[in-house]
């Protein structure tokens, strides 16, 4: 089932509208943003390109300071469209070649389920790291992991993709990054 094995080499991490006037509303802010920041320095570690979004910048605000200091990526895209999958995204994603996204974001129910039907729609196998998503409610959240579960997304959640993505304890690089999930 190496479909559902996340590898370094064919993973892209997708950074859904993590803004700074979205983020002020949203129910579980601080958590998900300190957890998105954990697959970002996973990321970047482990050479995994990283695609951000920004919807309505003008409106919402930028990337949160949290994140944009931590990101060094070329992939920030503005979107007026609620799926991120804008014609820019698809082409940067077909140009990386790697087929499994692990997705981070707000909201859950909109932006990022719109984006993870798409995707799976286009064969690429999704990873919703489901403490690093977020809505408005609990129960707005928990519908759009629902649907996406249910289309064929991979629920999941920061700490797992992380173990996933290191595959085994006692190197130096798991030594270093184990200091993110203390």
């Amino acid at each position: 089932m190496d479909k559902f094995t996340l590898h370094s080499h064919e993973a892209v991490l997708m950074i859904i509208d993590i803004q700074q006037r979205l983020a002020s509303v949203m129910e579980r802010r601080e958590q998900v943003v300190k957890n998105a920041g954990i697959l970002v320095d996973t990321a970047q570690k482990l050479g995994i390109p990283t695609v951000v979004t920004e919807q309505y910048p003008k409106g919402l605000g930028k990337t949160v300071d949290e994140l944009s200091g931590k990101l060094d990526t070329d992939y920030v895209f503005e979107k007026i469209a609620f799926s991120a999958c804008t014609e820019e995204v698809m082409s940067t994603l077909e140009r990386l070649g790697r087929k499994k996204i692990i997705v981070t974001g707000m909201e859950t129910h909109v932006c990022v389920l719109q984006t993870v039907r798409e995707l799976l729609s286009l064969g690429y196998m999704v990873f919703v790291a489901e403490d690093t998503v977020c809505s408005r409610t609990r129960e707005n959240h928990n519908t759009g992991l629902s649907l996406m579960r249910g289309m064929g997304a991979v629920i999941t959640s920061a700490e797992t993709v992380f173990f996933d993505l290191l595959k085994q304890a006692g190197t130096p690089l798991y030594k270093e990054l184990s200091k993110l999930i203390k």
